[in-house]
């Protein structure tokens, strides 16, 4: 009988017919391997049987790492025993049977275990049957292999199920950086780490920002991600496994050495998005026993991907949320109540008190008393402020429409309803719906919005569901409701529901103290937009603005503004620019001499016209030439034709 036996002759053993006790053996210790609840159990079991069927004292599975140690175990090795004949087993990677003091060794290798080595040991044990020794062996490192693969299985289903978990806990989380220290410190337990860093990639700067960076003050370093294992990683989109961090170059230590921290080794995967761009890298150091794996790049990779939706996701939310707190504080400036009159200091405290109620608000004024503005200053300052503030000019919608706009259709309602429709009070959900020129609803509209306002319910045109609405109505008319009532055309019942609280704007005439205020607001708006440096209006432009009667109100005033702002060619603004909109049968060529000839007139016409073209391009020459639809020669040649002066050297 020979002393060794190549592993990979087991199979020739095994097929031989006069072995049919020892493959009955081998059936045997598969069914305990599939019987067993886990590794050990099927250890224990498997090694009493080999124990009992080569009468040994003494089995197990010996392992060498960095020394050898016993990974399983049935009897007691005598204290003197000698590992020569297993060394030998698996240097030569064979079945290798041998002699001592304590009795004969029969040994084996098991790949599936790593460098381990199955033995039998005993003054009983038989040399001879090394070969059955051999094909025992094997099956019982095809058990472990089995075993080994079910826990792979068992512990990536476990890693799954966890990572789903996490996925669920980190779409709660709201800010970017909390979030990626609990991913972490979450990636750091799943993975039986020490710890775990997460590097976001600003491309655009060439950088990483690591959070959390332990040991830094802040919890936050910024590297170029031009250097180290993390910059390799990203540049490259693969993982990179170090087992030694000390001996590998593209370790940097100043961090331990700042901590006093020591990392041993390290796993770095890309974090990659949902579209499968690297948007940074998830870095796991000193793993709790043993080295980093394939199976754990593959787990952190996938966890990557959860923690990069989460923090897409909540850089989102951050960016809207900033977007629309700035479009809130710019909405609130634009409401700003302009006017320094008593009107208007009583206004500003009516809406100090109503904005924090729901109550519903009717607006009563002439046409541009600022009636919206109102509305606005309503909702901004009270607390639907974070929500819609939905504006329906209910005189522009036809009566067949305004149901649709205010409620809502079905797909299919109506000719042209091609899918379903959110209306108007569906939109301002959790805000406020304000309901301009309420006088031209339609008698079968103030019916459903009468219902809207009692029930807070709305029905979509073409559907029978009920749908809960939290909308605060807020309406304005210039109207006379009363007379309305009284003629049948607006259903009393909304009018009391409207009325509640009743607010009256005042028209511009009669608070002359606001015009001037609201003068300078206005120009210094549109003085922006303009590219302007801010005007001021001359003080005969300012008496004028006092004396005219703005039968157009506020929003006549704003729009005078709006014209000086990007017409004016002086800083100061002449009374002679608003002269026309303020007079406007003022006759525009009552500065020409009547009792001048056609062709005297239509030059001193054409002279006037050119000048006040140069002055607008404020002495551009080029840009006045444009606007009069010429070419800048041609310009000049007219202005010569006109005996007007000519300076070339001017742009």
């Amino acid at each position: 009988m020979p002393n060794s036996i190549p592993i990979q002759q087991w199979s020739s053993v095994i097929l031989s017919p006069e072995w049919r006790e020892l493959a009955d053996f081998c059936e045997r210790l598969i069914a305990a391997s599939h019987s067993s609840t886990d590794l050990s159990a099927f250890h224990s079991i498997a090694l009493e049987q080999i124990g009992i069927e080569f009468s040994a004292q003494s089995t197990g599975v010996m392992q060498l790492t960095e020394q050898w140690s016993m990974l399983a175990e049935r009897g007691r090795l005598p204290q003197q025993f000698d590992r020569g004949t297993i060394e030998e087993a698996l240097d030569q990677e064979s079945a290798v049977a041998g002699a001592g003091p304590f009795g004969n060794v029969l040994a084996v290798p098991c790949p599936s275990f790593g460098r381990a080595v199955l033995f039998a040991c005993g003054t009983r044990v038989d040399a001879s049957r090394l070969r059955e020794f051999l094909v025992v062996g094997k099956v019982f490192d095809l058990c472990g292999a089995q075993w080994n693969k079910n826990l792979q299985y068992q512990n990536q289903t476990s890693r799954l199920r966890r990572t789903l978990e996490l996925a669920r806990t980190f779409s709660r989380e709201q800010e970017v950086f909390p979030l990626l220290e609990r991913s972490a410190k979450q990636a750091a337990e799943l993975m039986h780490c020490d710890r775990a860093s997460i590097f976001l990639w600003d491309k655009a700067e060439r950088q990483l920002v690591a959070c959390p960076a332990l040991g830094i003050e802040g919890g936050k370093l910024w590297l170029p991600d031009s250097k180290g294992i993390v910059g390799d990683v990203v540049h490259s989109g693969k993982p990179i496994v170090v087992e030694d961090a000390y001996a590998d170059p593209r370790f940097d230590r100043s961090v331990d050495k700042h901590s006093g921290y020591r990392t041993r080794n390290l796993l770095c995967v890309p974090l990659i998005d949902p579209a499968g761009q690297c948007v940074g890298a998830f870095e796991l150091i000193n793993k709790e026993h043993g080295k980093f794996t394939d199976a754990d790049a593959e787990a952190l990779t996938d966890l990557g991907v959860v923690v990069s939706a989460a923090v897409e996701n909540a850089q989102e939310r951050t960016q809207l949320i900033r977007s629309h707190q700035q479009l809130r504080a710019q909405m609130a400036d634009k409401v700003e109540l302009i006017g320094e009159s008593a009107a208007m200091e009583a206004l500003r405290g009516t809406i100090s008190r109503l904005a924090p109620t729901d109550l519903p608000i009717l607006l009563l004024g002439e046409s541009g008393t600022g009636k919206e503005v109102v509305a606005q200053a309503l909702h901004f300052r009270g607390p639907r402020a974070d929500n819609s503030f939905v504006a329906v000019n209910c005189a522009a919608l036809t009566e067949t429409l305004l149901e649709s706009e205010l409620f809502g259709h079905e797909k299919g309602a109506f000719t042209d309803a091609h899918a379903t429709h959110a209306g108007k009070f569906e939109m301002a959900h959790g805000g406020t719906l304000f309901l301009d020129e309420i006088g031209d609803m339609s008698l079968a509209g103030q019916a459903k919005l009468l219902r809207v306002l009692e029930h807070k319910v709305i029905t979509r045109v073409g559907g029978s569901q009920d749908i809960p609405v939290n909308v605060r109505v807020i309406a304005a008319t210039n109207a006379n409701l009363m007379e309305s009532v009284s003629q049948r055309r607006f259903r009393q019942d909304l009018f009391f529901r409207l009325s509640v609280v009743t607010i009256d704007l005042p028209p511009l005439r009669e608070r002359p103290e606001d015009i001037l205020p609201l003068a300078r607001h206005f120009l210094s708006q549109f003085c922006k937009p303009a590219g302007r440096v801010n005007m001021t209006l001359s003080s005969e432009a300012q008496q004028a603005l006092r004396a005219h009667n703005w039968p157009g109100n506020i929003r006549e005033l704003r729009n005078l503004m709006e014209r000086v702002a990007f017409l004016c060619v002086k800083d100061v603004v002449p009374v002679e620019e608003l002269a026309f909109i303020l007079n406007p049968n003022r006759d525009p060529f009552g500065n020409i001499d009547p009792t001048l000839g056609l062709s005297e007139a239509t030059n001193r016409f054409q002279q006037e016209h050119i000048k006040r073209s140069i002055e607008r391009s404020r002495g551009n020459m080029s840009e006045a030439a444009r606007s009069l639809g010429l070419h800048r020669s041609n310009l000049y040649r007219k202005m010569r034709q006109l005996d007007m002066d000519v300076d070339e050297s001017k742009p």
